[in-house]
């Protein structure tokens, strides 16, 4: 099994790069999709593609933020991953038993 890259929910991480791309692609696509729209003589469906095209704008504005914002939010190969959680999370006083009974069922 590999190793997470954050002890979640408290410094989960995201993948900052690949959803600067993906909201690139949809931001080009939901364009593309609304001139077309418009040339055809369909403004329903061209609303609705600028609508698409509005909410990945605003997407690609908070990931740019996050990434500007440092390791923090998007750790770089020398940023070792966080301490695994170990059965324990301080943030909800919530302990796991890691023990298991002999003759349970994993």
């Amino acid at each position: 099994m590999p190793m997470r890259t954050g002890n979640e929910p408290l410094h989960a991480r995201s993948p900052l790069r690949m959803r600067c791309g993906l909201a690139l692609w949809g931001l080009l696509c939901a364009t593309a999709g609304a001139v077309a729209f418009v040339d055809v003589g369909r403004p329903e469906w061209a609303a609705a593609c600028a609508a698409v095209a509005m909410v990945a704008v605003m997407d690609l504005a908070m990931v740019i933020r996050h990434i500007r914002q440092g390791p923090h939010y998007q750790p770089g190969r020398d940023v070792p991953p966080y301490e695994p959680d170990r059965g324990r999370n301080e943030a909800f006083e919530i302990r796991r038993d890691t023990r298991r009974r002999p003759g349970s069922k994993p």
